[in-house]
């Protein structure tokens, strides 16, 4: 993260600045976006000349068909555009240029609807406002893997690679296509700090500069759909899948996270030995407390879990520290001049979650651990990887769930998760999670098959 803020930058603005730009950039088309409850994008195109009646009244849309969303008897859905999130579309230009923009979810009426997740985490926002600050600032770092082919012969996907961190040679066959998506996301108003090829084959990462968590998490579907769309131009597939590869790095999402008060760094504190404040200790420990229990919402799949191991630089252990990259939430050193980059990051998120529902769990849970005045432990700075389960144990250092199925019951038991989801949400998304670990845990892996057919 940078230790400058970054203003939204907005093709619109308001409705009357999307309307304005459409005419002047000859736009013909505009999509309409939104997520389902697991953060699936989901879009239709209106015509440009349908805008003020979008900006008036919305647009309706069937809700029925949509994961998470109401049953087909409640289905009328209105889809009411957000002008500040208008851009047009890198990949879509000439003369039938097509743009998009953001849309929050409403029922007839204009009540917004309660399993929008971009509502869900608006929700988490006027919380941390009635406690007095001003903006959650988020700065996520999502990592991808390009591949030739999105089903590969023979189900092992083939690294176009076999480059490492920060690798700048021909072994990093991405680097050109890297530079035209990150080209692209500034085209989008997403102000990319780093681009580099990370630690696994053909594993790549894009930074984008920390801003305010709902328009971050509008910029992390973004960031996803430019990630594939430029892959795809070039005959690849881009994907965010957890632990696509056995035995190489799984792909991250760590978080950098702060709080701002009366336009400051609430989480900044020159008198402490850590330059942290009281409330960024309470929020760092609220998060700690309830990691295990939204574990759901930073690792959403069963694959996620398959990344979530110790080995492979992916934080298990609920601890924190300054330097040890093993501990669930590390806080960065500070550097004196740089108050506002002070912050916490962490490190268990992967970029396959919902963004909306992720941002709102951690949220609720750092402002649980100011509320309720939660005391943070001292950090851990060894290898946590080399600690024997005893020393683990007898230090009261908890681990994350080990697979979709515990976390997904740790979840449904938790009245933090459904105060960050509502009742609605948090119903279909048990549910929903629970019906994928059934299903994945019936599955006859080839593995299976290759361990034990011949020998039983």
């Amino acid at each position: 993260m940078s230790d400058e803020q970054e203003k939204t930058p907005a093709g619109g603005g308001t409705a009357e600045d999307v309307i304005a730009a459409v005419a002047e950039e000859g736009i013909r088309f505009v999509r309409l976006w939104f997520t389902d409850v697991l953060g699936q994008l989901k879009s239709f195109s209106i015509n440009a000349a349908e805008l003020e009646d979008a900006f008036e009244g919305g647009m309706g849309f069937d809700g029925s068909s949509i994961t998470g969303f109401n049953p087909i008897e409640e289905s009328d859905m209105i889809a009411m555009p957000d002008p500040s999130s208008f851009a047009v579309l890198p990949w879509r230009p000439g003369e039938d240029g097509t743009a998009r923009m953001f849309c929050d979810v409403q029922v007839p009426g204009g009540d917004p609807y309660e399993g929008d997740p971009r509502w869900i985490l608006r929700r988490a926002l006027e919380r941390a406002e009635s406690m007095g600050f001003d903006a959650f600032n988020v700065g996520p770092e999502l990592e991808f893997y390009y591949f030739k082919d999105a089903k590969p012969e023979g189900g092992i996907p083939e690294v176009l690679d076999d480059g490492g961190y920060f690798d700048l040679t021909t072994l990093d066959a991405g680097v050109d296509v890297r530079r035209e998506t990150t080209l692209a996301l500034e085209q989008l108003g997403i102000h990319v700090e780093y681009a580099h090829h990370e630690v696994g084959p053909s594993q790549h990462e894009v930074d984008m500069r920390y801003k305010d968590a709902l328009a971050m998490a509008d910029d992390c579907i973004t960031y996803r759909i430019t990630v594939k769309e430029y892959a795809m131009r070039h005959g690849w597939h881009a994907t965010f899948m957890p632990k696509p590869l056995n035995g190489e790095n799984g792909s991250g999402m760590h978080v950098h996270q702060s709080l701002m008060r009366d336009g400051k760094n609430a989480f900044y504190d020159a008198d402490d030995p850590y330059f942290l404040s009281g409330v960024a200790k309470a929020f760092i420990a609220g998060q700690l407390k309830h990691a295990r229990e939204i574990a759901p919402l930073f690792a959403q799949w069963t694959n996620s879990y398959k990344r979530l191991v110790p080995g492979y630089e992916a934080p298990v252990y609920l601890a924190w520290s300054r330097r040890n990259r093993s501990a669930l939430i590390r806080v960065p050193l500070y550097h004196p001049g740089k108050e506002m980059a002070t912050r916490a990051e962490l490190r268990c998120p992967d970029p396959a979650c919902n963004p909306y529902l992720c941002f709102a769990g951690m949220l609720h849970a750092g402002l649980e651990g100011i509320e309720k005045g939660y005391e943070l432990p001292e950090p851990m700075e060894q290898n946590l990887y080399h600690l024997a389960p005893e020393e683990r144990h007898r230090r009261g250092i908890e681990q994350l769930p080990e697979n979709l199925g515990e976390a997904i019951e740790l979840a449904a038991e938790s009245e933090l998760m459904l105060r960050t989801l509502g009742e609605h949400t948090f119903n279909r998304f048990i549910e929903i999670k629970r019906a994928e670990w059934e299903d994945y845990r019936l599955q006859v892996t080839p593995w299976e098959i290759e361990q034990f057919l011949p020998v039983l």
